[in-house]
């Protein structure tokens, strides 16, 4: 969306080889074993604003649906199972790995009730999980927020964000858990390899918290992220250096970093997407945010009419570095004109009369 205005036509209805069935059965057993009270927290209006209200800190700014560590063992496996079956296996190990390391900070700072391995919410949109009709669900916690939304076969997950603090275990069980580290190398190694006139018009400021900066750009919370929880329908202008300016090999780093940033869609899905990023390279752009030795912290951002996806080293929350550093991590992927939460396609699907009035 540039100057406030959503450009129309860009998002079809279209088969994307999606799995409706066992997606459906997956979620359809989280239902089955739900009790009334809990159904009354899970199973929102398709149309319920409540699907912007997801967040990514530790604390819970929105309590709705049911909490992973505070239900049964089983129905926790069943809300899991939902997002094995969603996502792909690249994608569903990433998040795996998310919470993960979230339990690792959790013990590491002596807060395991706050952040644990289980710390997120699971909401359902829709009256029921259906092979014919749109629904989708919510997953959100510390470092892991996801936003799916299903019509037959399919799928948008977006908006999203993934973070980490660190990003590596280092010792215990799930000692080796990494993630981000692709998307950061991949980053740094377009940023390099770019001509040094690129590499001036990519870089918008040299330092990750710059004077040259106007108010707001940088604020304590997502510090240089734009278009983070609450930032639904966010203008954002285009900055940096056309990716149409690239040469073939800079392009292909580009193609690379934005399969990362869709490795949470099943296969099919994901090619379909990068294809439409592809077609969009005359309207794409890249921008850089502090330095680029391989020391560096940094932040960058790929934005076109189909995507826009932020890449950004923070300061530390709960461990002690003061400045940015590249063990602490956010990303994050928006579909700009209206394609979040499905939002393009929903005007696509014939109506139902659901004489839906939300109360506030």
């Amino acid at each position: 969306m540039i100057k406030g205005t959503v450009r129309p036509g860009l998002f079809k209805i279209r088969d994307e080889g999606v799995p409706i069935e066992r997606i459906v059965t997956a979620a359809q057993a989280v239902v089955d074993a739900l009790t009334p009270e809990q159904k009354a927290k899970t199973i929102l209006h398709i149309d319920s604003p409540e699907w912007r209200t997801w967040s990514n800190p530790e604390f819970l700014i929105s309590d709705k649906g049911i909490r992973l560590d505070e239900i049964s063992p089983s129905l926790r496996a069943s809300v899991l199972s939902v997002l094995r079956e969603t996502l792909s296996p690249e994608g569903y190990a990433k998040a795996v790995g998310a919470m993960r390391i979230n339990d690792f900070l959790g013990k590491l700072v002596n807060a395991p009730q706050v952040m644990n391995e289980h710390s997120y919410n699971f909401v359902l949109f829709g009256s029921s999980p259906s092979v014919a009709q749109p629904w989708g669900f919510s997953f959100y916690g510390h470092h892991l927020c996801l936003s799916v939304f299903l019509y037959k076969t399919q799928i948008v997950v977006s908006p999203w964000f993934t973070g980490a603090e660190p990003n590596l275990i280092d010792e215990g069980p799930y000692k080796g858990t990494r993630i981000l580290d692709v998307e950061e190398r991949l980053g740094l190694q377009l940023m390099q390899r770019l001509g040094s006139e690129a590499r001036d018009k990519a870089r918008v400021y040299r330092l990750m918290k710059d004077p040259a900066m106007p108010k707001g750009r940088w604020n304590h919370d997502d510090q240089r992220h734009l278009c983070g929880a609450y930032r639904d329908n966010r203008i954002v202008p285009y900055e940096g250096v056309a990716v149409s300016s690239f040469s073939a090999e800079q392009r292909d780093l580009v193609v690379k970093i934005l399969e990362q940033y869709l490795l949470y869609l099943p296969e099919m899905a994901r090619q379909t997407r990068l294809d439409d990023c592809k077609a969009h390279f005359d309207e794409t752009y890249f921008c850089w945010i502090g330095g680029y030795g391989d020391n560096d912290p940094f932040y960058y951002r790929i934005q076109s009419p189909v995507i826009i996806v932020e890449f950004d080293h923070h300061s530390g929350v709960f461990l002690t570095n003061s400045e940015p550093a590249k063990f602490h991590i956010h990303t994050l992927l928006r579909t700009p004109n209206a394609g979040d939460y499905g939002w393009a396609l929903r005007n696509q699907i014939e109506g139902v009369d659901q004489n839906y009035v939300w109360e506030g």
